[in-house]
């Protein structure tokens, strides 16, 4: 059980500012960090051509914008996940909503001979396509034998992920070496610095994707008492469904051009903020931003720091992830596949 947790706008607030406190720390820390340690603040404030000044503007605090950014956005899909499905182990890795907006964006990124304007457009616009094409596909199948329950849409995005990245790798293999550069790292996720528009891209789409987040969290917190409830209490459970998944939609497509298919964050984030902020989702959904910022921050420090080879953020994510994962399996146990909702 999550602790009480005092009513109120304070407390919303009080989330609000822990937050961006704990980023601000991470980030701190992240800019001092790295296969070079420098004092960010002296760093910043040294001569334009000065080799600590080069490192962190250059390199380390654009990639570590783009980690906040990715972190709060896959944070805020996987809150909003749970709480439409009722499932403590959705999140759009999980679901297959990544692999498919990832593998939409590979598909236009390969097949069109894109310059980096009409790619800026292209790419997030065939990942959100993929998004809601995976979203709608996923509901649909888990959908052919009755109305989906958490289990089958689990199970259904789980064979939808594995496929997309079947099919990502297929893809690689026949595509024109000098225009698939790279792609494999979609499959495991990679923080990937592509300039500022892609940065501010990923900004604009959690800025949205939040807002309809927040503007759905009292009907989410009427779908914790079943849809059938909800119902009784006014609350359009379809047209919640579809903002929701527009939303993560959304987010997945500002995510995913620059990162590729980060597992686990979503997972992991909803399930630490709601251990000390309660259920409510108007203060889970801001908590799993700051959260997921911060975490995907320090997720991505650690790649780049652990070994002389820098590994792609991905793989710490899924090592933190995987356990979390079967500690869910066995403190849930039946309830955590959804078949006591």
């Amino acid at each position: 059980m999550s602790p009480a947790v005092p009513s109120g706008r304070g407390v919303a607030w009080r989330i609000h500012l822990a937050g961006a406190a704990a980023l601000a720390v991470v980030v701190l820390a992240a800019l001092a960090t790295g296969p070079v340690r420098i004092d960010p603040v002296a760093a910043w404030f040294a001569p334009a051509d000065d080799p600590a000044h080069v490192i962190l503007v250059g390199a380390r605090a654009p990639r570590i914008l783009l980690a906040a950014l990715v972190g709060a956005s896959l944070g805020a899909a996987g809150a909003a996940l749970q709480a439409l499905l009722r499932n403590p182990l959705a999140c759009p890795h999980v679901l297959g909503i990544s692999g498919g907006a990832a593998l939409f964006a590979i598909l236009a990124s390969v097949a069109l001979p894109l310059g980096a304007s009409a790619a800026l457009a292209v790419v997030p616009g065939a990942a959100f396509a993929g998004a809601l094409a995976t979203a709608a596909l996923v509901h649909a199948v888990a959908a052919t034998a009755g109305a989906p329950t958490p289990t089958t849409l689990l199970l259904t995005g789980v064979v939808f992920n594995a496929l997309a990245a079947a099919m990502i790798t297929f893809v690689d293999a026949i595509a024109d070496p000098s225009r698939a550069r790279g792609i494999l790292s979609w499959v495991i996720g990679a923080i990937t610095v592509r300039g500022l528009p892609w940065a501010a891209l990923a900004a604009s789409t959690l800025a949205a994707g939040a807002l309809l987040l927040l503007g759905s969290a009292r009907d989410l917190n009427a779908l914790a008492l079943g849809e059938e409830s909800a119902a009784g209490l006014g609350v359009g459970v379809e047209r919640v469904r579809r903002r929701v998944y527009l939303a993560v939609a959304l987010l997945v497509a500002g995510a995913v051009p620059v990162s590729g298919m980060v597992g686990f964050v979503g997972l992991i984030v909803p399930h630490l903020v709601r251990s000390f902020a309660g259920g409510d989702q108007r203060r889970v959904v801001p908590g799993a931003i700051w959260g997921g910022a911060a975490f995907l921050v320090a997720a991505d420090t650690l790649a780049r720091s652990l070994l002389p080879t820098e590994l792609p953020v991905g793989v710490v994510t899924a090592l933190c992830g995987g356990p979390f994962f079967l500690h869910l399996l066995r403190r849930e146990g039946r309830s955590a596949l959804g078949d006591a909702g």
